[in-house]
This record gives structure tokens, C-alpha cells and sequence, in this order.
């Protein structure tokens, strides 16, 4: 079951999903199972995404620029911060 709602996570097709179900070693899955169990997940996020934000809410802000600069003779991709903010915002 977690590899088939995987698989739907990362956009796979109810065929793709059958065929990976197989791969597995399992029988196949039809495409009302696949769609029963994706939409138990469809369910979850839409209850978490419409919840109620009360209280108090911080949070960190960063702001950071990607420069290549050299470090013992190597190039690489380093982050230098620009700034940072920590705050609370309140929801109602």
C-alpha cells in the first residue's frame, strides 16, 4: 500500500504503479484499488491544508546568496548569509 501511494505521490500512472506492484512480486492492482487508496491521501492533505491556524506562528527567515569561490585550492559553491529574521506572527 506505501509503495503504490509513493508511487502516486511522485505522479506515476495507475499503469506504471501495476507495473511496479508486479515488479514487486505481488499480483497486480486495478485501477479502482489504486484510486481507493490514493484518495485516502487526497483526504489527509486536504484536512491538514484547510486545519485552523490559531496562536502564535514563529518563524525564520534567511536570506543567503550561492557564490563559487576557491577553498583549499578547490572550487565550490558556498552560501554567505545576508540576513536574518526571527519572528511570531499571530492567526486568527
Amino acid at each position: 500500500m506505501a509503495v503504490i501511494q509513493e508511487a502516486y505521490i511522485h505522479g506515476a500512472s495507475t499503469r506504471a504503479v501495476d507495473d511496479l506492484v508486479r515488479a514487486m512480486g505481488l499480483t497486480g492492482t486495478s485501477k479502482s484499488q489504486v484510486s481507493r487508496l490514493c484518495g485516502e491521501i487526497d483526504e489527509r492533505v486536504q484536512a491538514f491544508l484547510n486545519r485552523p491556524l490559531e496562536g502564535d506562528w514563529p518563524f525564520l527567515w534567511l536570506d543567503a546568496t550561492y557564490v563559487m569561490l576557491r577553498e583549499g585550492g578547490r572550487a565550490a559553491i558556498v552560501a554567505r548569509t545576508n540576513g536574518a529574521t526571527m519572528a511570531c506572527s499571530r492567526w486568527r
